[in-house]
């Protein structure tokens, strides 16, 4: 089973993180598969507007512990390849010149959230659980909070956000402009659908142009901020602090 399906139709493209017995957790293949779908959909002339949603009412629950455990057996170079993907397929994101956009339910944890915070814009159902839940298992970030928080919400609740592992709602999430909307779960799907289908409908040309505009300049050391990062979670996981909190996560399972 391919861990990304993608469909378009109607000028949506839709990318679909599909691992639902594991709510969506990234793996290798997951963070490789998604760049790749990401580039595919955002080359795509038909495609006005990408949505990316998980499979099973789960948004995606971050890194898959048992890869993470394989793979730090392998050492750091296979350790690096899961945070390395991931990453690339966050940063296609500001690369593809359409919007994509996250719609989350369910749970949004870790590399869940920070795709979140990677996406041009986020849907989120009143129900969704959101955290970065990484300081609860002696874990630092990898897929991008300790750079884009900040700059969508500010320092002191960027700060507050990663020190605490605290769980957001999805109107919480929203209040704190880390999605545009939130709409109660019983309504979502119709509301997604219908702010989806009035985008795709825009002039494609003016879509392209804004998102390209509103980018200039936006990203600037952002590149450098997150190759810091990524540096400093494989090196974490790698040592002896980053095995108590795997191992942590493990037993709790």
């Amino acid at each position: 089973m391919t861990a990304v399906i993608t469909r378009v139709a109607d000028g949506v493209g839709v990318v679909t993180l599909n691992r639902p017995e594991q709510m969506n957790a990234i793996t290798v293949d997951l963070g490789r598969e998604l760049r790749e779908a990401i580039a595919a959909l955002g080359s795509d002339p038909e495609v006005t507007v990408m949505v990316i949603r998980g499979a099973g009412g789960n948004f995606c629950a971050g890194g898959d512990f048992a890869e993470v455990e394989r793979l730090r057996a392998l050492g750091l170079d296979a350790l690096r390849e899961l945070f390395v993907n991931f990453s690339d397929a966050c940063r296609e994101i500001a690369r593809t010149p359409i919007p994509v956009i996250a719609v989350v339910e369910g749970v949004a944890m870790a590399g869940g959230f920070e795709l979140m915070q990677a996406a041009d814009l986020c849907l989120v159902a009143d129900g969704a659980r959101i955290a970065d839940n990484h300081i609860r298992f002696g874990q630092i970030p990898g897929g991008g909070s300790s750079q884009r928080l900040a700059r969508l919400v500010g320092r002191q609740q960027a700060l507050g956000l990663l020190l605490s592992g605290d769980r957001l709602s999805g109107n919480d999430a929203a209040a704190l402009g880390l999605a545009y909307r939130s709409w109660p779960d019983d309504d979502f799907d119709t509301e997604v659908e219908r702010f989806v289908t009035t985008l795709a409908g825009r002039d494609r040309n003016a879509v392209l142009g804004i998102k390209r505009l509103v980018y200039r300049r936006l990203d600037e050391h952002l590149d450098a901020g997150l190759d810091s990062e990524l540096e400093a979670v494989v090196d974490h996981i790698g040592g002896e602090a980053g095995r108590a909190g795997v191992d942590a996560f493990s037993k709790r399972k």
